[in-house]
């Protein structure tokens, strides 16, 4: 059997990619000379609309030969709006070849590429592009490429020397062991390091010109490895099409055994024959009737097969990474029936599954997810050249999702006449971005396995939507604990009814979060305007830090919600006169910033949703009666999974495990202080002398249930600046003299620190001051911080919050509200400016007090035991008096 290789060439919009491809076909003697883009002569792009728009939007394939081995070449869209199309074939590929361009240098799409390759597990060659071009400096690009990608990257496109056998010898222990001993490295140990990901070979040259193009083919061939296969029968499909005669298509990849047509192919959904195996090079194909494992092929046959679907021993692939986030109302002619053009849009959305085409009966209106602008023109367009009906699209929406905050056991029951049906499920909060997982932990001595299977495929087959807007649900644990059928009367459409009426009962017994979608972005701008940059994110509510400011281009990196932030491009445009350049791609989804405003627009009843309802239908007399969610506990025929103490206990410790994934809120933190925050000195600061009283070891059982440890060392973090900002007086000493208003905030807090007993550490920003490098001071009895170029105060107290997250106590002393959101996560205490200052007013008024008290019953004598610093630090606090 040949050896075969499945490589997938990726890359941000315009880097040149299916140059490459079309030189490569070139140089291997597929094609007899390279395609054009510009001009449509391209091999790999054989659309109509990718010909007029010079785009790729399809994935395709090629076959050709590279010395021994068969390649099967598949070309991705670079455009982002496409990008799910480019992650259903990242499934399939034995390696990737991620192209820059090196022209524009790591774009926020290629670091995009980056994190969806290494989830993915996939060995990468790079190949940087477009090196013929003025200006580029070579050595700048490798130590871009190694800053903002991987450290590992190595350029391979030289002959082998010490040097280069000293840079791959830092990849890896077993490189450097080779390398230490015999003063090389065996080819193998390399072609291992690259298919483990230890090593990422980087080749520079010109797609367009042909340069280095045969140098980088030749690495390929040299250091990649075929992999071998099991001769049991597996499969993945990737993706669904139709040809120009509208037959069904679907692609997979042979992971397995073989394929041969009239075989029969079964999935838990359904079970099908292959009719034809076509094997796609361009836009020819030929017909086989058989395919062995390693090969990429289209069936015809299957008209219920998805993308994503698993075969034979293959399990079904996880739900792709990328997603729209934004909604659109599709308007027809008003000729056209939407329910006479829906059918047909169903296909396009087998073709590309993340459209999630909709018909809102409340709105009458048919609902479509889009990537973006680009998606529109080429999805109207497909649609008038398919089906010849003219669509247009009304303004995008938000995306929302829901999850929930707590575990509760969900059930539904469906007994209507010659019906029975019974289904219990606990659902649990998960990690963001999780998505909805699902399980059985339910005996088959009390419900069947075929039953149970059955319940899995229908929770996995809809999109469960939320009670507080209707928006689909995710972030879940779904598991099956419980349930009941009839020896007579149950059919399988009965477990459907009960599965989706138990996951909506649940739903409204918990407690329901809304969230948005964030963006993760990247913006270059020039260093005068990161000021205005800075405060539109904070205006956004979103987060920022200085990555690097080089030449005059300063770098900010962050995340922020969608619904503030999807048309701040032109913003940018506009304020830096076309200097400034915005790259986003979605981070995942969030606490929704204006839950109650969001869910008064969307105006969603969950009991006047009929397709999703909330209750159950039992029997009683032969009749069938609906009973409302609060109440179908009380009718239901199976014991709880969850007691009641059970269930009171599983919400608690659920409610607290997601505060500690999403951070307590100000509020709540606030409360704990107030109630805990140095209760052990045995008094109460002035400020919450009104709160109720709380023993030392309940602060400690309270900060042990959000993940702290049992430690002795105190540290207070305090934002310089901020504080000095904050308060009056030192704010008055700043606007004459800074350094006098840093020595007073230091001379305060020495004082504290010397009644306190903890550790303080104070930082100030020196991140605009050049080449600056981190200097700490210690100044009398607490620390002082300058941090180094690029890097605020803020993100300093960030770091030391999380790296030190429960190895000590830790408190944030700052009014900064982004960053009071980010270090409660790390499970820090919090003081807001006003509240330090009130702490330090109280301590130092107790320690007037006890001054005063010891002093008139004993003398001097408690001074006489001081030493003679701490007898300076108390005169000071009492000659303020």
């Amino acid at each position: 059997m040949d050896k075969k290789l499945v490589i997938g060439i990726l890359a941000h919009v315009d880097a040149g990619k299916t140059t490459l491809s079309e030189s490569m076909l070139y140089l291997s003697g597929k094609i007899r000379k390279p395609g054009r883009v510009d001009n449509g002569s391209a091999y790999l792009d054989t659309y109509d609309i990718e010909k007029a728009r010079g785009i790729t939007i399809f994935s395709k394939q090629a076959l050709f030969q590279m010395n021994d081995l068969k390649v099967t070449l598949l070309d991705t869209p670079g455009h982002i709006d496409f990008s799910a199309e480019m992650e259903r074939t990242l499934q399939v590929l034995d390696y990737a070849v991620l192209l820059i361009n090196g022209a524009d240098g790591i774009q926020g799409h290629t670091k995009t590429l980056w994190h969806l390759l290494k989830r993915y597990q996939i060995p990468i060659f790079l190949f940087v592009n477009k090196m013929d071009r003025e200006g580029i400096d070579k050595e700048e690009l490798i130590e871009e490429i190694r800053k903002q990608l991987d450290e590992r990257c190595l350029e391979f496109g030289i002959p082998s020397s010490n040097h280069f056998y000293e840079e791959l010898a830092l990849c890896e222990e077993g490189l450097m062991e080779s390398y230490l001993r015999f003063g090389t490295i065996e080819m193998m140990q390399i072609r291992q390091a690259v298919k483990n990901r230890k090593v990422f070979p980087c080749y520079f040259g010109s797609a367009l010109k042909l340069k280095g193009v045969e140098t980088f083919m030749k690495g390929i061939s040299d250091y990649a490895i075929a992999p071998k296969y099991s001769n049991e029968f597996g499969a993945k499909v990737f993706k669904i099409s139709r040809d120009e005669q509208g037959v069904r298509l679907t692609h997979m990849k042979i992971t397995g055994g073989n394929l041969q047509v009239k075989d029969r192919l079964v999935n838990p959904m359904w079970e099908e024959k292959v009719n034809q195996i076509r094997i796609y090079s361009g836009e020819r194909f030929e017909t086989v009737s058989e395919i062995e494992a390693g090969s990429i092929c289209a069936v015809a046959g299957l008209n219920q097969a998805q993308a994503g679907d698993g075969l034979g021993f293959e399990a079904a692939a996880n739900a792709p990474l990328l997603e729209a986030v934004l909604s659109y109302q599709m308007i027809l002619p008003k000729e056209c029936n939407p329910q006479v053009i829906l059918p047909k849009l169903r296909q396009l959305e087998e073709e590309e599954p993340t459209l999630h085409i909709a018909w809102n009966e409340a709105l009458q209106e048919i609902q479509v997810q889009i990537m973006g602008e680009v998606q529109i023109e080429i999805l109207r367009n497909i649609i008038q050249d398919r089906f010849d009906v003219k669509v247009d699209f009304g303004e995008g929406k938000i995306v929302y999702k829901e999850t929930i905050a707590d575990v509760i056991e969900g059930v539904g029951h469906f007994e209507p006449l010659r019906h029975y049906a019974e289904v219990h499920l606990l659902l649990e909060p998960a990690a963001r971005g999780s998505g909805l997982q699902f399980f059985t932990k339910c005996s088959e001595e009390i419900l069947a396995g075929n039953w149970q299977r059955l319940i899995l495929t229908h929770l996995k087959e809809k999109v469960h939507k939320g009670v507080l807007t209707g928006s689909p649900i995710t972030d879940m644990k779904i598991t099956l604990v419980s349930g009941k059928a009839h020896s007579k009367h149950t059919e399988g459409g009965d477990f459907r009814e009960a599965t989706y009426r138990a996951v909506r009962q649940g739903l409204k017994e918990a407690k329901s979060l809304l969230l948005e979608p964030f963006y993760s972005f990247q913006l270059e701008l020039p260093e005068r305007m990161i000021g205005r940059a800075m405060s539109d994110i904070e205006k956004m509510k979103g987060t920022s830090e200085i990555l690097r400011t080089e030449n005059g281009v300063t770098v900010l990196t962050g995340s922020a919600p969608v619904s503030l932030m999807q048309n701040y491009q032109k913003e940018v445009t506009a304020y830096t006169r076309g200097l400034g350049r915005l790259f986003c791609r979605l981070k995942s989804y969030d606490l929704c910033q204006n839950e109650a405003e969001v869910k008064e627009r969307m105006d969603y009843d969950s009991e006047r949703d009929l397709e999703n309802p909330t209750g159950s239908v039992f029997c009683a007399n032969g009749t069938g009666f609906l009973v409302q969610w609060d109440e179908v506990k009380k009718y239901m025929h199976v014991e709880r999974f969850l007691s009641e103490k059970a269930d009171v206990l599983k919400q608690e410790r659920s409610q607290m495990q997601f505060e500690q994934k999403k951070g307590i809120s100000l509020e709540e933190i606030k409360h704990i202080m107030q109630k805990t925050f140095y209760a052990n000195q045995g008094k109460k600061s002035a400020w919450k002398r009104e709160r109720e009283k709380i023993t030392r070891a309940e602060f400690e059982e309270t900060i042990g249930l959000i993940g702290r440890k049992e430690t002795d060392e105190e540290y207070l973090l305090v934002d310089g600046y901020n504080i000095i900002y904050a308060w009056p007086e030192l704010k008055e000493i700043a606007e004459k003299n800074m350094d006098g208003a840093r020595i007073e905030l230091l001379d305060v807090l020495s004082n504290y620190q010397a009644m306190q007993q903890c550790k303080i550490i104070v930082v100030f920003d020196a991140y605009r001051v050049q080449g600056h490098r981190e200097e700490m001071i210690d100044y009398h009895n607490i620390r002082m911080v300058y941090t180094r170029e690029a890097q605020p105060a803020d993100q300093y107290i960030e770091k030391f919050a999380f790296d030190n997250k429960g190895k000590y106590k830790i408190t944030v002393a700052t009014s900064d509200g982004l960053q009071q959101m980010i270090v409660r996560g790390a499970g820090s205490l919090l003081l807001s400016a006003r509240e330090l200052k009130l702490e330090i007013e109280a301590v130092n008024e107790r320690m007037r007090q006890e001054y005063k008290k010891l002093n008139e019953t004993s003398g001097n004598r408690l001074l006489d035991s001081l030493s003679s610093e701490m007898k300076e630090q108390i005169k000071g606090v009492l000659d303020e008096e």
